[in-house]
């Protein structure tokens, strides 16, 4: 990969001027709203988009923007299984979670990859605080139960995976506030106490409904959704994703992503986005530029 600083270094004073101008309007528009932004397990593997995605973030900030960010952990969580000979097992794009599975999940999400996320920012001058469910409340939970697409009528025990009883956002209001970044694993708790895996992209969905976000971004491993023939789609509209849904275009892990950035635009959030975040600085050309990038999912 090329250098970015040397590439940079060369570009005229004036161009880099320009681009800075482009981002007034955006800057303006956005000023005190909330960008949730799902940061996926996928987009998250590289040192270099690490580094960028917390400089990223640090400047929606600074500029007066919320962020709130709700990662994933996929592929962290299937190496540590692995180390443990454990394999990793998916039905309808859900982990199946046993009880061991469930340890791992929570030590991987909220003792790994969320402090690493929390050490990045921090390092570059932001101030984030990470969360799981169980703090303030965040996240309460219930056992999910799978419903039998070849048996109607009938569920599938997946284990601890849950599902959303409710988001209490006082917590992640009151970091705002503050001028803290919240950092937030996907894990539930329910009214025993009991831990939940829950898919990071429902939890975006839900906690940028909570929130009245204006921005729901979620940040994958793809350029966005792809038709079957493999072309971007870069606007849709529900009734549209419905089709998807039924022809299998969207199928796998893409299901529940893709369910919950609609779920979000029907809700109110503004905007929704599925970005590659492979592609350095993707956040900020998505909220800072007129580009269009990615898929925008709307409610209509």
């Amino acid at each position: 990969m090329a250098d970015l600083t040397n590439d940079l270094a060369n570009v005229d004073p004036r161009i880099k001027a320009e681009i800075l101008a482009e981002a007034l309007p955006y800057i303006r528009q956005f000023h005190g709203k909330t960008i949730v932004v799902k940061y996926g397990g996928n987009a998250m593997t590289g040192e270099r988009l690490k580094h960028g995605f917390a400089r990223d973030v640090i400047l929606l900030k600074l500029v007066g923007m919320n962020p709130v960010v709700v990662h994933g952990g996929g592929p962290q969580i299937d190496n540590a299984l692995k180390k443990i000979g454990k394999q990793c097992t998916f039905l309808q794009g859900m982990r199946i979670t046993d009880e061991e599975t469930m340890e791992v999940v929570e030590w991987v999400l909220s003792g790994g990859v969320q402090q690493d996320i929390v050490m990045l920012i921090n390092r570059y001058g932001g101030q984030a605080v990470g969360l799981t469910g169980k703090d303030g409340g965040l996240i309460r939970a219930r056992k999910y139960c799978m419903p039998d697409r070849e048996k109607p009528g009938e569920f599938i025990d997946i284990g601890y995976v849950g599902e959303i009883e409710a988001i209490n956002p006082v917590v992640v209001k009151a970091l705002q506030n503050d001028a803290f970044i919240p950092i937030i694993s996907p894990i539930g708790f329910g009214a025993d106490g009991q831990a939940y895996n829950i898919n990071a992209d429902v939890v975006a969905g839900k906690i940028a409904e909570t929130l009245h976000a204006e921005k729901l971004i979620i940040m994958t491993n793809i350029a966005g959704v792809q038709d079957k023939q493999g072309n971007l789609v870069t606007d849709l509209s529900a009734r549209e994703i419905e089709e998807m849904f039924k022809d299998g275009t969207i199928s796998g892990g893409m299901l529940p992503k893709i369910s919950s950035a609609l779920d979000a635009a029907k809700s109110g959030v503004n905007t929704v986005h599925i970005i590659d975040g492979r592609i350095e600085h993707s956040l900020l050309l998505e909220v800072l530029t007129e580009q269009a990038f990615g898929t925008m999912i709307r409610s209509h």
